[in-house]
């Protein structure tokens, strides 16, 4: 395995919620993804696309942020990285089986506009994955809030019921949710981690991966920090 392969993993696994929450998404999408035209939206470096394209997927991950990309062609599965604006993919209709997003609605100005994107190089039939930040309790704690949203550049956020309508209205049908630290603890938990350990504090929270998701099971599925959506294209 190479370096870079070596770092990525710790990067995008190695994290207190990314492995739970894309490998959720993954795992919805399906284990054998031979010859599924798969698109990432946003995908950073492509990490999670090259898991796709790991399980069979022709993948394709577009992303503004050139460093990562140029850094993700290193990897040893990288999928076919295209510097794009996630608002106007370079795509014709219907050119995808599943498009995936990891946590980025959540930065765009125009979250309707990202969907109608997503929806449109859908084929009839084919499926979004994707993740969202939603905290839920975040008033209960506005310093926390306030340094999430300007450290991750945070412009919304959604529940499964404001992606649904939002969705409906692009000819998408939800299928399931379902929200990631549901409890207060694991709410506020988060949050402080966002807000001043950043992505050394995230990684070094791993080892509570279990036991937020052991809480998770224990709470009801309406409410989190993060929310998982998967929907279809109507026709």
């Amino acid at each position: 395995m190479k370096l870079s392969d070596v770092v990525a993993f710790m990067g995008h696994q190695v994290h207190v919620c990314r492995y739970r929450e894309a490998g959720t998404l993954l795992g919805w999408m399906g284990r054998d993804l031979r010859g599924r035209r798969v698109l990432d939206v946003a995908g950073g470096d492509g990490y999670w696309a090259g898991r796709a394209r790991r399980r069979g997927a022709r993948a394709v991950s577009i992303d503004l942020a050139r460093k990562k990309m140029e850094y993700g062609r290193t990897l040893a599965h990288a999928p076919a990285l295209i510097e794009c604006d996630a608002l106007r993919l370079p795509f014709a209709g219907g050119s995808f089986d599943a498009v995936l997003s990891v946590c980025a609605i959540e930065h765009f100005d125009d979250g309707g506009a990202s969907l109608e994107e997503m929806a449109r190089v859908l084929r009839p039939g084919g499926q979004v994955f994707m993740s969202a930040d939603v905290l839920s309790r975040a008033d209960a704690w506005p310093k926390l809030r306030d340094a999430h949203k300007a450290k991750y550049h945070v412009q919304h956020t959604y529940t499964h019921q404001s992606l649904r309508g939002l969705m409906e209205e692009r000819g998408l049908e939800l299928v399931r949710h379902s929200y990631q630290f549901r409890t207060a603890a694991a709410e506020r938990l988060y949050l402080s981690l966002s807000a001043y350990g950043g992505k050394v504090g995230f990684n070094a929270a791993a080892p509570l991966a279990p036991l937020v998701a052991l809480g998770d099971r224990g709470a009801p599925n309406e409410r989190g920090s993060i929310v998982l959506v998967q929907a279809r294209k109507r026709g």
